[in-house]
């Protein structure tokens, strides 16, 4: 049987439309055999996707996107193989919960300034319990028809520089990747070209990633061209680095985003779940 990879996807614990418990399923039905659930700064749809997992008989993985600053930039770093019950964890995951929290009442704030109300509101139900995103903002914008579609919402409102933008002080790299080691995981850079770094200032980046104990990076994401893994493939060879794969599927608005429908990892790439 051919193994099919995704170690990176969101369930409605952060930004996903999905139970954790839907989301396995789904990751069953287009044919994934190993998954890691990786919500954004939070844990707590891990036990669940993990017992759905065994039911169906994938291979799970407990992971987590962690956000994290490094020089002025806003990374998201993945720890695969952690323990969810490591306490530290858990203590920093309640921080970051409670900085989102900060977040969003900020922005909903610039968002009244602009005639926009409700938007608070909106993303706490949209949330429940998990972690408030952007990306509950973006929802609520298109919800009420101030923009066509979650991207605009992005390019008008939401993203760094926007009229509603809120710069939000992360946990530093160094720290975040201490906290996944803490907890038996293995740090990952998460979708690397998306933070349009130079060649310059990706080299910075990846020096100072292994320095601190990172061991992987995404080669392998959803609407990935072939130039693309080969410049981050050069990369990951460079600094030693292995190669982790991941959809970052949230729900099903669009075709070209699906669990385990995304390339296979290149054979000059040592796999990151070899070090599972």
């Amino acid at each position: 049987m051919t193994e099919v990879y995704d170690l990176h996807c969101h369930s409605i614990a952060s930004d996903g439309a999905f139970s954790p418990e839907a989301l396995v399923t789904r990751a069953y039905e287009k044919g994934v055999t190993t998954l890691s659930l990786t919500d954004h700064d939070t844990v707590s749809g891990l036990a669940a996707a993990k017992q759905q997992a065994q039911v169906l008989g994938i291979n799970f993985i407990d992971g987590i996107e962690l956000s994290a600053n490094w020089q002025k930039h806003c990374l998201h770093i993945v720890g695969l193989g952690i323990n969810p019950t490591f306490s530290p964890l858990l203590k920093i995951t309640d921080y970051l919960q409670t900085l989102r929290y900060e977040r969003a009442e900020k922005m909903a704030a610039k968002l009244e300034k602009k005639n926009i109300v409700g938007a608070l509101e909106a993303v706490k139900l949209a949330a429940g319990d998990g972690m408030i995103t952007r990306t509950h903002f973006a929802d609520f914008l298109l919800s009420q028809k101030h923009v066509d579609t979650r991207q605009e919402a992005f390019d008008r409102y939401l993203a760094q520089g926007k009229a509603t933008y809120v710069a939000t002080i992360w946990p530093e790299l160094q720290e975040v990747i201490q906290w996944i080691i803490g907890a038996g995981g293995v740090a990952v850079i998460a979708h690397p070209l998306r933070y349009k770094l130079s060649a310059n200032w990706m080299n910075r980046l990846l020096v100072d990633f292994k320095a601190a104990g990172g061991v992987g990076i995404e080669v392998i994401t959803s609407r990935i061209n072939q130039d693309e893994i080969r410049l981050i493939s050069q990369y990951a060879n460079k600094y030693d680095l292995a190669g982790s794969v991941g959809s970052d599927f949230h729900n099903d608005n669009s075709p070209y985003i699906e669990l385990g429908r995304i390339a296979e990892l290149p054979s000059n790439i040592t796999p990151v779940w070899s070090l599972l």
